[in-house]
């Protein structure tokens, strides 16, 4: 995989030289090389990219006001030649800091940092995503007991007030819990319909604009869950 990587400073020589040296690494590629924020702005509404080698001082908009304040933020790397800088740079979790004149040796160890980084999220990432280490059940207290529920079991739930009714295909459980809490302990096929209730969308059989069919159940759907919850099970 190529990274690809924008530049943005106001100088052309250090637009130069960082260009040159990305030249001689095989695992970027420079999209584009900006004089200003603004140019960089009206370009990133259009292109995605991984890395941004951003100077600080800048006319018209410093880089790190201009990061500030972009919705979707790549990894970044701030040039400057001012030292000054250095916190206000690593405040906004940038890769790095160089200082200039930047030397290959300095810039290597730079995107070397953005290269294990990335490294380390997409491991984070699979280890969260991973079959083996998603949570399918959950434990609920009834007659001083702790009750296993799983997941897949539960068709489900009903708030009554200060306890909620986790309503299994051939059994229930009421338990003390606020519905809302309890919404917190489960997984993405669980989807709230109503104030009072979150069904699970694996159990779904059919709907329509005002209800939702488990079976031979109807159950009411809330004006305020609507929309989100059309668009998840549809999904």
């Amino acid at each position: 995989m190529k990274y690809k990587c924008l530049i943005v400073d106001d100088e052309e020589l250090a637009r130069e030289l960082i260009e040159t040296h990305l030249k001689q690494l095989d695992q970027f590629e420079l999209v584009a090389s900006c004089s200003s924020a603004i140019e960089a702005s009206k370009f990133l509404q259009t292109t995605h990219v991984h890395l941004l080698f951003l100077d600080i001082e800048m006319p018209v908009l410093k880089g790190t006001d201009f990061f500030k304040n972009l919705a979707q933020k790549p990894k970044v790397i701030f040039t400057t030649a001012y030292r000054d800088y250095a916190i206000e740079g690593f405040e906004l979790d940038a890769i790095d800091y160089l200082l200039k004149p930047i030397v290959f040796q300095r810039f290597f160890k730079a995107v070397t940092k953005f290269l294990t980084q990335v490294s380390t999220d997409v491991i984070a990432e699979n280890v969260i995503d991973s079959p083996e280490r998603k949570k399918e059940f959950v434990y609920v207290r009834k007659n001083r007991k702790q009750i296993k529920v799983v997941f897949n079991d539960i068709l489900y739930i009903e708030s009554l007030k200060d306890y909620i009714k986790v309503h299994l295909k051939d059994e229930f459980h009421v338990v003390k819990y606020s519905i809302s809490a309890f919404e917190k302990e489960l997984d993405r096929r669980f989807l709230r319909a109503h104030r009072s209730f979150i069904i699970n969308k694996d159990k779904v059989t059919a709907f329509t604009k005002n209800d939702i069919e488990i079976g031979k159940l109807e159950l009411p759907i809330g004006d305020a869950y609507k929309q989100k919850l059309f668009d998840l099970l549809e999904d």
